[in-house]
């Protein structure tokens, strides 16, 4: 299940911080409540800065309508967080280690390629590891707005089984729109 929208259009303003912010909530928020509590066999968020896409996921989730709720109380998680200094840096060295990832040459050359394509200058990417490295609690409570916005405009997509979505709907009429696909 998915529930994601153009933070662009929502007014966002690109800041390196919102990649420390989505590793923290896969690791912290994403997986106790969706994974652990919620019983899907993962649930994290992502974050396109290309274009603008943020994505809340899960998968084989047998809790749709507990995992939107999950999915909408994000923004309250992160504007009620009081994040520790520990946990802070763990984030960050965490994003850092994702941005500059071990590469091998084909795949070193094929990252230099796209970057070129998309424009993607060394300045930009300083920018935004400065910025990753800056990272502060109150940008955890900031993003926690452009998620309310998130909330309201998002839109949700499930690939699951009809029974499934039927139940859902059961909770909530007419939440889902069921489609057959294959």
């Amino acid at each position: 299940m998915a529930k994601g929208a153009n933070l662009y259009e929502l007014g966002y303003e690109l800041d390196g911080s919102i990649h420390v912010i989505t590793n923290y909530l896969g690791t912290t928020w994403m997986w106790e409540r969706v994974r652990v509590q919620g019983g899907a066999y993962g649930g994290f968020s992502v974050f396109d800065r290309h274009s603008g896409i943020f994505s809340f996921l899960s998968y084989r989730d047998p809790n749709l309508v507990g995992t939107l709720q999950n999915y909408d109380g994000t923004a309250g998680f992160l504007r009620r967080l009081a994040l520790s200094e520990d946990e802070r840096v763990k984030a960050i060295i965490g994003t850092i280690g994702e941005m500059d990832a071990y590469q091998l040459p084909d795949a070193r050359g094929f990252t230099s390629m796209v970057r070129y394509l998309l424009g993607e200058t060394d300045e930009f990417r300083q920018k935004l590891r400065e910025q990753v490295l800056d990272t502060t609690e109150e940008d955890f409570h900031r993003f926690a707005d452009v998620l309310e916005r998130l909330n309201e405009a998002g839109r949700v997509v499930v690939l699951g089984s009809q029974d499934a979505i039927r139940a859902a709907n059961e909770s909530r009429p007419g939440w889902f729109e069921i489609k057959r696909v294959l």
